[in-house]
Order: structure tokens, then sequence, then C-alpha cells
């Protein structure tokens, strides 16, 4: 029973619920009220879709993971510009990367930061969940976009999620 009056997602339900009030017009009673069954209901509706929830094991990693992943689009977005604007021919390739992760917001996460990243793309996970199929747009050799992405990605969320 109380496991019904739960909140299965509670930063989520947080999210909702201040989401809610801002867009109401106004603290009300009755937006306050309306916000807290939002905030319980939509994640209990959702619950199926959820994937079990992550377990950090250092958290702390998660900003220097987040401004290293920021500083690599802003540097990738000019080796893009510099590439079509100086009329070389880029040196696409399709590259199988072998995942040493495991669970599935990690890989998520890592598939979304090489598609975040120009001049990459993650184009398929294989249903093992163990390689993943990546597009880089101009590459040397495969080795070295392996190499990038494990040093700069795929160690440090290794770090941060638990195998």
């Amino acid at each position: 029973m109380l496991d019904r009056l739960s909140f299965p997602q509670p930063w989520l339900s947080l999210i909702l619920f201040v989401t809610w009030q801002l867009l109401s017009d106004g603290i009300s009673g009755g937006s306050l009220v309306l916000g807290f069954v939002l905030a319980w209901a939509i994640p209990q509706i959702t619950q199926g879709f959820w994937p079990e929830r992550p377990s950090f094991l250092n958290v702390w990693r998660m900003p220097r993971y987040l401004l290293r992943v920021i500083r690599d689009i802003v540097t990738a977005s000019f080796q893009v510009a510099a590439l079509i604007l100086s009329g070389r021919r880029p040196r696409p390739r399709f590259v199988c990367y072998p995942l040493e992760l495991e669970h599935p917001l990690a890989i998520s996460i890592l598939a979304s930061t090489i598609s975040l990243t120009p001049g990459t793309v993650s184009a398929d996970v294989s249903d093992d969940q163990r390689t993943l199929l990546i597009h880089a747009l101009d590459a040397d050799s495969d080795q070295q976009v392996i190499d990038t992405i494990r040093e700069r990605y795929e160690q440090p969320l290794l770090e941060m999620f638990p195998c």
C-alpha cells in the first residue's frame, strides 16, 4: 500500500512540481494541490517505462565529465568548420566500437555524447549491447576513433557507473 503512495522518481516529481508552479498564474492552494497530484501521478503512470535506477559510484565526477563534453563540442565545432572551409575532402568511416559499459543508462549517455559532438554520430547499438556503430566524419583510422572515445568518454563513465 505504501509503495503506491511513494514517489518512484523523486527528482522527476520535484522538477514536475516546480515546473507546474512556474507555469501556473501565481502560487495558490489549488496550484499547490494540482502540482502535487501531477508530481505524484505522472511518475506513477510512466513507472513501467523507466529503467532501473542507476547507482552512481562517483557522482562527483559528473560535473567534470559535463565540462569535458562541452569543451569537446566547442572544439569539434571549430574543427568541422575548418574542415569544411579548407576544401579538403573528409575521410568518413563507420567504426564498430566495442563497449566496456554494461549499464543501459551509461551506454545511452555515451551514445548521446558521441552524437552531440560535431563530426561523430552514434548510428546503432548491437542487440547484445556490446558494440556501438559510430560514423566519424573525418578520421585516420578506426583505432584512433576507438582510442579517443574510450579515453575521453567511456573511462569516466565506467568510473561513474558500476558494471
